[in-house]
């Protein structure tokens, strides 16, 4: 009996594997995606997939972000200038940081628009929910950012309760600056997991804002968030992130996660990465990110400390997830 059930026609090419899901010696699953590596001069070096096709960078967009609220006249330095960057863990320093920039501008973590929820960290969430607390704006990973978002506001006199309406002041400015620094234009404006405007680039072009960041003229916006980042990396995640070992062993590097398996970084001289596991799934960053270090030249031991990703049975490791490329 022949089926009458045809196959779907596939607009696009399926994207190449970027990690296997290897289980006691059999590969159970993959992970697809794609990929760039710039050289210290910008050109792509290495590529996988179509890393010129829009996605949504997520938490990678936040230096832009950041450096949208120096352009508008927030005077940030240091921790609170990497904070306005952050996908913070949900640690005691992270929010009481943000508590006291909010105070700084006469605002509470009532105006906050962030959804409220836990730590980012697990292990901050079951201390939190120990003690007996409850999801909130203020432990929101991005509380940080949208502090920081409010008090330009303030400073400014703009509206603080469309601070995130994509065609508030601010968020215009953000999509300038987006362009500008991954040198395209924004292909879609979404909505991110806090509620912020979300502009789509290529993962090409974030590589190369990520590039600019590290290379501006010290005392320029991007340059001032770069510094910050670098000099208080657990600030802008914390202290059992892959982001803040690698800001933090390997000096001079920016890097930044995102949701939806994001992540981009530029080293001190120009180099630069960027990919998207197209499935979302976090556990295949390290691995894929170790690799794409290890490609651009980066020898140092947190690079294999990011790419282990161990697979258990029971309570023993039996394989893991490592990098096909």
């Amino acid at each position: 009996m022949t089926s009458s059930i045809a196959p779907l026609p596939t607009s696009s090419p399926v994207p190449p594997v970027l990690a296997e899901v290897v289980r006691s010696g059999f590969t159970e699953g993959h992970h697809r995606g794609s990929l760039v590596l710039l050289a210290a001069d910008g050109s792509v070096e290495f590529a996988l997939g179509d890393p010129a096709a829009p996605v949504f960078p997520r938490s990678s967009n936040k230096p832009m972000q950041a450096a949208a609220i120096l352009r508008a006249g927030l005077d940030l330095s240091g921790e609170r200038l990497a904070l306005a960057a952050a996908s913070h863990s949900g640690e005691g320093f992270h929010l009481e940081l943000v508590r006291t920039m909010l105070a700084e501008h006469g605002l509470k973590p009532d105006d906050l628009r962030t959804p409220p929820d836990l730590p980012l960290d697990p292990v901050e969430a079951e201390a939190y929910l120990a003690a007996g607390g409850v999801r909130e704006p203020l432990t929101m990973n991005c509380s940080g950012k949208h502090a920081a978002m409010l008090a330009v506001c303030v400073r400014n006199g703009w509206d603080t309760a469309t601070y995130l309406d994509p065609s508030h002041p601010l968020q215009r400015l953000v999509g300038e600056v987006v362009a500008e620094a991954a040198g395209e234009p924004v292909a879609a404006i979404g909505t991110d997991g806090c509620g912020a405007p979300l502009m789509a680039i290529g993962l090409v072009g974030l590589a190369r804002a990520f590039r600019a960041f590290v290379l501006a003229e010290p005392g320029s916006a991007e340059r001032r968030v770069a510094d910050a980042m670098r000099a208080h990396p657990e600030y802008v995640a914390g202290t059992r992130r892959p982001d803040t070992w690698l800001m933090r062993e390997v000096p001079g590097t920016l890097s930044k996660m995102g949701a939806e398996a994001v992540q981009a970084v530029a080293l001190p001289d120009g180099r630069a990465l960027a990919f998207k596991i197209d499935d979302g799934s976090t556990r295949a960053l390290g691995p894929v990110l170790a690799r794409s270090l290890e490609l651009l030249g980066v020898d140092a031991p947190v690079v294999s400390r990011i790419g282990r990703a161990p697979l258990l049975g029971g309570d023993v490791e039996v394989g893991g997830i490592r990098a096909a490329f």
